[in-house]
Order: C-alpha cells, then structure tokens, then sequence
C-alpha cells in the first residue's frame, strides 16, 4: 500500500500517513511531467515513477522523531515550545501533513495543466511557419527563427529598422488607419517599403496574417508584390514590399503631387483599366478587396498601376450571395448598402471603385467638409450632376472636355458606367468584369456610344 514518510535530520524514515489518494496524485503529476518534459530527447521523469511506493521525504527534529517513534506520541508546539503528547495517537500530525500535500499537489498539478496548454499554444503556431531564407541571417539578439509565413521571408526587425534608419520619419511614404509605410534600402541593395502596423490598432495581428495570406495566394502585373515580413512574435510587426517609387493616384489627383495637366485623359484612362484589371483579378480569385480608393493605387515611374493594401480584404466563396460583416473601410467609398445592410458583395468593391472614376474624371477628393453638405461626398456630387447631363460642372477642365472631342466622348461614357457603379441598389450594379470590358470599349472604339446600356448590349 502506498505510504507518506517522514525522515529527521539524522537521516531515519518513519512512516506517517497511508493514503491512496497519494498514489493517485503522484502518478498523474509523473504522467503530466513526462508529457511535458520529454521531447524525443532524454526522459527525466522515469516511467516507473508511479509504482506501488510513493515516499515523501519530510525533515522533523530529533526531538519530534523521539516523541513520535519511540514514545508513541504526537509533536506539538505549546507557546512556542516543543511538547510531546502521548494523548490519542499521530493523526493530527498525519493529516496536517496529508492536507499539506494534497493542496500542495493540487497545485503542482494546476501548474502542469497550464505549462501543458502554454506549450500546445506555441507548437500550433509554430506549425504557421515553414524553413527558408532571409535576406540576410539573423542575429541572436533578434530572438526569432529564420523562417517564412505562407512562403514569403521572414525578415529581422534590426535588419529592417536599419533599412528605414530607424523610421525616420523623413523616410515615411504614407500614413493610414492600420500603419504607416516606410522607405528603406535592404543590405542586398532592393529598395523597399516597410509597412509598420500601429500599437493601437487591437486587430493589427489579425490584419497583419491576413495580408500575407491573402497577398501570397496571388500573381498579377497590377498587384504589389510582397517580399517579407517580421515574425508575428516580433517586437512589432512589419510588412516588406516592392517599392513603387512615383506615389499614388491621389497624390496626382488632389495631393502633393498634383498640378494642372500632369495627368492627362489618356493617362487616367489606362489607370482605371489597370485597377479594373487588377480588381477583377481578384474577384475570380474569390477576393474581396473591401478598401479601394485613389490612396491604395500606387503608380511607378511610367503610371503602371500597382494596387495595394490588402489588410481588410477578405475570401469570398463564389457560391454565396454576400457575407454578413461589420462595414469596414474608407469614408466616401464604403457601398452604401454594404453600410446599412452589413452584407458584403462583390458589388461593395464596384463601388468603391466607382468613386475611384469620379475622382480620375474630377480631379476632387472623394471627401471634403468645404463643399456644400450634399455634396461633401463626392459620389452624391457625381449622381447629381450626372443624371442632369451637367458634365461639365464635374469633369476636370484640364482634360479638354471642352476643345477634343475624343475627350469628351470618352469623359461621358466613363461617366455614365460610374453612374451605374454608384447605384444604390447593388443589384444594379455592373460586375468588375463588365466594368472592365466597358472601359476597354470605350478606350479603343470611337463608335461605341456614350450610354453603358449600349456598351453592355455589345458586350452581351
């Protein structure tokens, strides 16, 4: 029968307590500390631990060992002096001891059950990561494994801090509501931009492995390319792209870069096919970008659209009609019905790209609190003047509306297909396919007619 033994300093076991209740406890604490130490390596819990022995050794001094073993007695302490009582027999004694070791193994056992799941937690993140290389090793002081996430490499964030020179903040190429992104040169000479997530941002975990999985699922010429990114365990998370070097379309619509007759008709015409190009790439892959507006259109050296930030963008299974979801997105080019419903649709990107033409026909910001009050949304401005024929009221006088007939041909066409983008009713909204198809008719035919209506009976 398992037992509990006391041994006094001089080194003598005595017996104090039988319990089953022991034997119960150590074997369920071997069996948790050799689940939890043994690694495929050396075992240092051995298996024939819970054996029909269980010893607890306890130091007691040698006038309680007197008192107990050869006086038959029990060890008390009176006024902080030693007393042996003959008086009944040892069980005092051995069920302090016992419930002292039982809350006591009680307690071992909870730290087990908690080491346990701790570890589980970690393997089953681990198993995100797969072996590859970086741009360069990492050094010990990082503390994270040269690895990759979904197939992309795993940079050091000392690698990237020195790459932005500490995010300089004279480096900084955009600020949003998730991060700010960074210019920065890596050691093998590529020309970078850093995404650095904000602190305050609760979900920027989430947004962080969604863009990569996402991101990494995809290959177009209209897509930004995703190089890297640090551990989701690093000190901060950052994202590694390409770097697209001439800004974005809002820059030369309305922004820092802006100035009359930079962006010529044509020029627009070929950003809107690209971005179209690149939107219904996604939409065949069953992806919803769910954050389309002029800022997340970057622009290279010869105004090739590349379409980023994918932080929000979303899976969408093509054999459902729309996905229940809080609305999230940009000020002035949220879908509407999106906004007031909570289903998100395909149609929630055309949209949002509907905007998009507004702003290349307009050069206006798609928000601005100067305007007239309905007209601070641009898409509002844009239905009105629109559906009364008043284009001139809306388009950009740089273009030529006014002086090529071309020009204004093409303006009006694209404006009536971003009447039909901006529809209220998702349902009568065009798919970012036919946009596409339509904008490619209205660029290369001079015949086809201003109304979409017409455009789309020829496409059909």
């Amino acid at each position: 029968m398992p037992s509990l033994q006391s041994r006094p300093n001089n080194g003598t076991f005595i017996q104090l307590w039988t319990a089953p209740m022991a034997l119960f406890m150590s074997c369920v604490l071997s069996y948790l500390l050799l689940l939890h130490y043994t690694e495929g390596k050396q075992t240092i819990c051995p298996s024939y631990y819970c054996n029909d022995i269980f010893s607890l050794q306890v130091q007691v001094t040698k006038e309680c060992y007197e008192c107990f073993e050869k006086r038959k007695g029990t060890c008390l302490v009176v006024d902080g002096k030693f007393k042996c009582s003959k008086q009944g027999n040892s069980l005092g004694l051995k069920l302090g001891l016992g419930l002292g070791v039982g809350i006591g193994g009680a307690a071992l056992l909870v730290g087990c059950l908690f080491i346990l799941l701790g570890r589980k937690r970690k393997r089953a993140s681990l198993n995100f990561i797969t072996r590859n290389i970086s741009s360069r090793p990492y050094s010990n002081s990082d503390q994270e494994e040269d690895s990759a996430y979904f197939g992309v490499s795993v940079f050091a964030y000392n690698e990237l801090e020195e790459a932005t020179n500490h995010f300089d903040s004279k480096r900084e190429l955009g600020d949003g509501g998730f991060g700010t992104v960074y210019h920065g040169t890596l050691k093998d000479g590529r020309e970078v931009a850093v995404k650095r997530l904000h602190e305050h941002n609760y979900k920027r975990q989430e947004q962080f492995m969604n863009e990569i999985e996402i991101i990494t699922r995809l290959r177009h010429k209209n897509l930004v390319t995703l190089y890297g990114c640090t551990s989701r365990h690093s000190r901060e998370l950052l994202l590694v792209y390409e770097y697209i070097p001439n800004g974005t379309v809002a820059d030369h619509l309305h922004g820092n870069r802006a100035s009359p007759g930079s962006l010529t008709w044509p020029t627009r015409m070929s950003i809107a096919i690209e971005t179209a190009n690149a939107l219904s790439y996604l939409h065949a892959s069953d992806i919803l970008h769910r954050d389309v507006k002029t800022t997340n259109i970057l622009l290279d050296n010869n105004f090739c659209v590349k379409v980023a930030d994918f932080g929000l963008s979303r899976l969408f299974p093509l054999d459902v009609t729309h996905v229940s979801t809080a609305p999230q997105g940009t000020p002035g080019y949220v879908d509407p019905q999106y906004h007031q419903c909570y289903q998100l649709t395909s149609k929630s990107d055309v949209y949002s790209f509907g905007v998009v033409l507004v702003e290349l026909l307009s050069s206006l910001p798609a928000v601005d609190i100067t305007r007239p009050r309905h007209e601070i949304n641009l898409s509002n401005l844009a239905l009105d003047k629109i559906q009364t024929d008043l284009y001139n009221e809306l388009l950009d006088s740089s273009l030529g509306f006014e002086s090529d007939n071309e020009v204004k041909r093409m303006t009006i066409a694209v404006a009536e297909l971003t009447f039909q983008c901006l529809q209220l009713d998702n349902n009568m909204r065009p798919t970012m396919c036919e946009v596409l198809e339509a904008l490619k008719i209205i660029e290369s035919r001079n015949d086809v007619p201003g109304s979409l209506r017409q455009a789309l009976v020829i496409l059909g």
